[in-house]
């Protein structure tokens, strides 16, 4: 096979690099093309067949249904570690031995205060704002209190940064749900790992003590897990287009924060509670809504089914349908959304017409399940899933910054009007 890739445009010819990664990825290098070119650009609304970086941190095919980070599969990952651990792994490179991750651990739970004047922050906010924006601008918010800029340069400042926003994020997470419940907010437990202890401060009730369940710690471990990265997403691309200003790490992951919430993104899973519930107020036949998703002329979207990138069965639902139905079982709740929820994946497990197409259930329609089941508001949906992407986005912009990477700047073609003379208003 050529090493370089051919482009031939109005009799000229030029050359072009092909790059190949680790898992025979090929990518033409074009970035000489404007000025090799006079001026020749390419376009690609979307960006679905361009590049942005080489990243050694997530791999992922969609056709094959395989997602790995560090070269770890997902499965085994979700099987034998905890969030913790695969957190260090996806920022530092490799997974840690235990003193590693007890002192990871322990650095973590010593930055975990939040100044008692972001309390004044979420105070200006009505009960009504949706999470998400409040934590994006309480993410922010954090630049306020931690001013000076991280040397990217110095690994003891980056780890400090890090270590930092690993601590004080899950506190924001919490405190944007009591607010949206009306709760007093709670600072966490140091006798707690981290996942329980995220799940404390979520849900302690003032006037009870706090217990805890094997199974929901467990399963809210995997479902962070499965969402702690996923290659260059539009949130991931966010964070790393402005990190490549050189804006700090919490700017960067505010915008990553705001970039997350769009429907067509990780607002999904809410999107799919928001299906069921309308199902549920039309009398809640599932055999009728199978039925409009596959009318063309319909304008029903089945939401939590199929992927945007893979192609196949989506490799975190498989792991999370487990988890989800341990939940359920453990739980016993008796809730008519979910009731409808488990009718949608049967029956489309089962449709031909659903299995040709490859239309599974994917990791947005279980985890919005687990998350009602556990009393989760459905706004706060998002907000769980950027709670698990946190150490993603942290790695891709170390990477990013590490990496040296110039700053993020797209071209496009202009498509308005040629030059024209500026018309007085009295002759408009």
């Amino acid at each position: 096979m050529s090493d370089k890739a051919i482009l031939e445009y109005n009799g000229k010819r030029y050359e072009f690099p092909v790059i190949k990664g680790t898992e025979n990825e090929l990518a033409i290098d074009i970035k000489t093309l404007r000025t090799s070119s006079n001026g020749l650009i390419t376009i690609d609304p979307g960006y679905k067949n361009t590049g942005s970086c080489e990243s050694a941190i997530t791999y992922l095919d969609g056709e094959k249904g395989i997602l790995r980070y560090r070269g770890y599969s997902i499965e085994e990952l979700a099987e034998k570690a905890d969030f913790l651990e695969v957190a260090y792994l996806l920022i530092f490179g490799e997974l840690p031995n235990t003193e590693r991750l007890n002192q990871f651990h322990a650095d973590i739970k010593e930055e975990s205060n939040v100044d008692e004047e972001m309390k004044k922050i979420l105070d200006g906010f009505p009960k009504s704002a949706h999470p998400m924006g409040v934590l994006s601008s309480l993410t922010s918010a954090l630049i306020a209190f931690n001013p000076t800029s991280v040397n990217v340069g110095s690994e003891k400042e980056m780890y400090h940064a890090i270590v930092r926003i690993l601590a004080k994020f899950p506190v924001l997470v919490a405190w944007s749900m009591r607010k949206k419940k009306g709760l007093p907010l709670d600072y966490g437990d140091d006798s707690l790992g981290y996942v329980e202890n995220i799940h404390k401060m979520m849900f302690k009730k003032p006037t009870h003590e706090y217990q805890k369940n094997k199974v929901v710690i467990e399963a809210l471990d995997k479902l962070l897990i499965l969402h702690a990265d996923h290659e260059q997403n539009c949130s991931t691309s966010t964070v790393r287009i402005v990190g490549s200003s050189h804006a700090g790490l919490f700017a960067s992951l505010s915008a990553g924060i705001s970039a997350l919430w769009g429907p067509l993104h990780g607002g999904a899973n809410q999107a799919v509670l928001e299906m069921l519930e309308a199902i549920e107020a039309d009398g809640g036949d599932t055999k009728k809504y199978m039925a409009k998703a596959k009318d063309k002329n319909d304008p029903f979207r089945l939401m939590g089914f199929g992927h945007r990138v893979y192609k196949n069965f989506d490799p975190r639902a498989k792991i999370i349908k487990v988890a989800a139905d341990e939940v359920l079982a453990d739980l016993g709740i008796d809730d008519p959304i979910l009731e409808i929820a488990k009718g949608l994946e049967k029956e489309a497990l089962e449709d031909p017409y659903f299995v040709e197409r490859k239309l599974y259930p994917n990791v947005d329609f279980y985890s919005g399940i687990i998350y009602r089941a556990l009393g989760i508001p459905t706004e706060m949906f998002t907000v769980m899933f950027a709670l698990g992407r946190l150490p993603g986005w942290i790695a891709q912009w170390r990477e990013m910054r590490l990496n040296g990477e110039p700053i993020g700047r797209p071209r496009q073609i202009y498509t308005g009007e040629n030059l024209r003379p500026f018309v007085s208003v009295e002759k408009r």
